[in-house]
């Protein structure tokens, strides 16, 4: 039988991974140089392939430590999982949590089924705001934490997650293709709003503005009907979306933000445990897939997803 993955090795070839660095990562994990070296040396060992390769000062992953990043993440926060399963000193308590919908969509089920198996004794009360709401909200004292779209005029937030914002039609119809460019927004406040009207007008592309509406709902289903283009960060695409690029006449569009904002709270380990469990839980999230329902313009999401950031970044809401 194979002798199992050594975890404070996996540990260490994540700080690695992150901070780029064996000497960093180190100093991370309160070893000498030589001790991380030789646990690496040890995990390459027992996985039979090389995880490093060097490019220039840093060090870079290769095929094989790509492949096996994602196992050790997984690995690590089931051994947190277990871990607090057994703990008797287990966070507990309430904590009061703000997000617009789309991420809610699809960032909330996969982020409060782990945080609730690893603290079954915290109460999430959540709320389904815009950003700009949330953020009045997080001034006020009526929220503990939020997730909202980053914008460096307006507000201050810890950023997360970083995603494309990408053009969208539907992939069934040719509204972008009209002279006057239809569009769905959200409100003028809107970060992507201000975005893409930038972009249009800098273009000297003709629109107007058919709807206009703070849920992410009403704008996917203009867009899905065919009645509107509009603009969406990667995680908001839905099967039957098409994504447009320049070949179709759209300027590249600045990148989604996701950051994390907290409020003041009699209870800040609550809290930063939840902010921990969220960064982590966006970092491992990867793009929406297709279903038979509909499908992407693979081309233009492909060209789009070049400008991607590697984990560890993140985007806003309506």
């Amino acid at each position: 039988m194979a002798a199992p993955l050594d975890l404070d090795q996996l540990q260490t070839f994540i700080t690695i991974a992150d901070t780029g660095s064996f000497t960093r990562a180190a100093t991370e994990v309160h070893r000498t140089q030589s001790a991380v070296s030789m646990q690496m040396r040890r995990l390459e060992e027992r996985v039979g392939k090389p995880l490093f390769e060097k490019d220039g000062r840093s060090n870079r992953l290769t095929e094989g430590g790509e492949r096996l990043l994602s196992y050790a993440r997984r690995m690590m926060h089931l051994n947190r999982e277990t871990l607090a399963a057994f703990d008797d000193r287990a966070l507990e308590g309430t904590v009061r949590i703000g997000t617009p919908d789309d991420y809610a969509d699809r960032f909330l089920p996969e982020i409060m089924a782990r945080f609730s198996r690893c603290n079954p004794r915290v109460e999430l009360t959540v709320i389904c705001e815009p950003t700009t709401g949330l953020v009045e909200h997080i001034r006020r004292g009526n929220l503990d934490l939020a997730i909202v779209t980053h914008d460096d005029a307006q507000r201050q937030s810890e950023v997360v997650r970083r995603e494309p914002l990408l053009w969208v039609s539907s992939a069934n119809h040719q509204v972008h293709e009209e002279e006057v460019l239809p569009m769905a927004f959200g409100r003028p406040t809107c970060v992507w709003r201000r975005a893409a009207c930038d972009v249009l007008d800098r273009g000297q592309r003709e629109y107007r503005v058919l709807f206009t509406s703070y849920s992410a709902t009403v704008i996917t289903a203009a867009v899905l009907s065919g009645l509107a283009v509009s603009v969406l960060p990667e995680c908001a695409l839905r099967p039957g979306m098409r994504v447009l690029g320049e070949a179709d006449g759209f300027g590249a569009l600045p990148d989604c933000r996701i950051g994390i904002m907290r409020g003041h709270t009699a209870r800040p380990e609550i809290v930063d445990a939840v902010a921990r469990h969220i960064a982590e839980s966006l970092d491992n999230i990867s793009v929406p897939a297709t279903d038979d329902g509909g499908s992407f313009d693979i081309a233009a999401l492909t060209a789009v997803l070049g400008r991607r950031s590697r984990p560890g970044q993140m985007p806003p809401a309506w």
